[in-house]
């Protein structure tokens, strides 16, 4: 769970960081404008979309100018029809257009990250299933697409290396066992949640017998999920993970496991086509 405080700070260093990339040393073309001249403008989105990214918007054009008003006609996680306007704002005409692409940009992209979270759990809404994110994120944008994930009706897997144990592979390896790596877990942070990945059922039941708390079935078969639930019979939440994508999303999630984990969710990005225009 992000706290708001860790989501505000990121946020406000986020802003700020694509603000100089694109202002530089001054926005030159905006100075063809009066500084005093005052305007209106309106963003419409050309497709349908679930709404993410109104903080980061309001953020870009508070640190640009803060007379600029902004008025929203929806909110984050609100369904938003193709040619819908989604805010107003009002304030100098040279402010509207410097902060123009920096808030579209926050816009499109954190809106595509929900829009796809939202196709994806709709599909899967007769089931009892979680859907999950990963650490398969935009550089420098986890927070901002990890809040994104929720406002598509997803949930968010673990934040960065810090607040979970995800014992893999080469960690299992290391460790010697499955039943070593997870007892280090419990002595070296005790309560914080001890996840282990396994490619067989064979690894699931040593998992199981070490006190796992989840547990990854990573790019099991249908059969061996299902076989999976059973074994495991509400003793650990179960996560299938490798490689699912919108063909193999229902199956798996009939199975019966608690969570899916899907980076495409993050990773896979197609910014939603908005557009501003002055009125």
């Amino acid at each position: 769970m992000i706290s708001a405080e860790l989501l505000r700070q990121a946020r406000i260093e986020s802003v700020a960081q694509s603000l100089r990339e694109d202002i530089g040393d001054g926005d030159i073309t905006a100075q063809l404008i009066p500084a005093e001249k005052l305007a209106t403008a309106r963003v419409i989105t050309r497709e349908d979309a679930r709404l993410a990214g109104s903080a980061w918007v309001e953020e870009v054009f508070h640190q640009v100018d803060p007379s600029v008003t902004l008025q929203w006609q929806f909110h984050d996680g609100d369904d938003v029809p193709a040619n819908a306007v989604i805010f107003r704002m009002q304030g100098p005409a040279r402010s509207l257009l410097t902060a123009e692409r920096a808030a579209l940009n926050w816009l499109q992209t954190l809106s595509g990250v929900a829009t796809a979270c939202a196709h994806y759990a709709r599909r899967v809404s007769h089931t009892n299933v979680r859907l999950l994110d990963t650490r398969k994120t935009l550089p420098g944008l986890r927070l901002a697409q990890k809040y994104a994930v929720t406002c598509g009706d997803c949930d968010n897997h673990r934040l960065g290396l810090w607040d979970a144990f995800l014992i893999k592979e080469n960690h299992i390896a290391a460790c010697g066992s499955i039943a070593n790596a997870v007892a280090e877990a419990h002595r070296i942070a005790p309560g914080k949640p001890v996840e282990v990945e396994t490619e067989s059922l064979a690894e699931l039941d040593q998992a199981l017998e070490a006190g796992a708390d989840i547990i990854m079935l990573d790019e099991f078969s249908l059969a061996d999920m299902a076989e999976a639930v059973k074994r495991n019979a509400g003793k650990a939440r179960l996560e299938a993970s490798g490689g699912i994508n919108a063909r193999t999303l229902v199956p798996v999630a009939e199975t019966g496991v608690d969570y899916i984990s899907i980076g495409a969710l993050t990773k896979d990005v197609r910014a939603i086509d908005l557009s501003m225009r002055l009125e």
